[in-house]
């Protein structure tokens, strides 16, 4: 951090949005990173032209939004957080909700993400993510041998936040992990499906990964997309909570 931070009088209609917003700016700026302290309430306060309650209230909004930490005791204070990829692919899923988005946008949004990412992954990944991958894959196939099926919905989706990962890049990661948050929450609601048909593209899909067999990946990734589309949106398949 270069220099002492210096902000402006907060307009008195929202002051509490006038204080985020230039916090914002200054991380949008570089002009503060992570582990940088904020000055003290009190500096706060007479820097903003408000009350140390409002400025209290803005550092909860901020902290809430996972832009700062907040530290009690004599070395406590308000310190920039580090980026955390998953309360920013919680805002963006909150926000995909709100638009009341269909299962064939899901779907065509997955396909275009998610073969971009299997493209990249062949090229970037590394040992490490190919275990961790394959790691996944046994442990959801341990629970479908154990009927776990609403725990084996949460590790098929993880399959694909370690998929991500694997490009190397985290606004791929931010981006996955919005969409998959969806997409368990679907998967949850519809009913899990208690066949090992996922388990089985999987395989193939590890297989072709190792190989860095990028066309052969992405076809059979959009091939799993298809068909668990048409699963879901028939629901006629063991498991379903919709089946006619």
């Amino acid at each position: 951090m270069a220099g002492e931070l210096v902000f402006e009088p907060a307009r008195p209609t929202r002051a509490v949005d006038g204080i985020v917003a230039q916090v914002r700016d200054m991380l949008a700026r570089g002009e503060v990173g992570t582990g940088d302290r904020l000055p003290t309430e009190r500096v706060l306060a007479e820097q903003f032209g408000v009350s140390r309650n409002t400025v209290r209230e803005a550092l909860r909004m901020l902290e809430i939004s996972g832009l700062v930490t907040l530290k009690a005791g004599a070395t406590g204070g308000a310190f920039i957080a580090r980026p955390d990829p998953g309360v920013a692919a919680r805002g963006l899923a909150d926000a995909f909700q709100l638009t009341g988005l269909t299962l064939s946008d899901l779907t065509e949004a997955r396909s275009w993400i998610e073969s971009i990412v299997v493209r990249v992954a062949c090229e970037r990944m590394t040992e490490e993510h190919l275990r961790a991958l394959h790691d996944n894959v046994a442990e959801a196939s341990k629970l479908t041998a154990d009927g776990d099926w609403e725990r084996k919905v949460v590790v098929h989706v993880q399959f694909h936040n370690l998929l991500a990962d694997a490009t190397g890049n985290p606004v791929m990661s931010i981006m996955m992990r919005s969409l998959a948050g969806l997409l368990r929450d679907l998967a949850v609601a519809v009913g899990p499906s208690t066949d090992d048909v996922i388990l089985r593209s999987r395989r193939r899909l590890l297989r072709y990964l190792r190989d860095r067999d990028a066309d052969k990946a992405v076809r059979e990734m959009n091939r799993h997309l298809e068909q668990l589309h048409k699963m879901w949106l028939s629901g006629e398949y063991e498991g379903s909570r919709t089946r006619r």
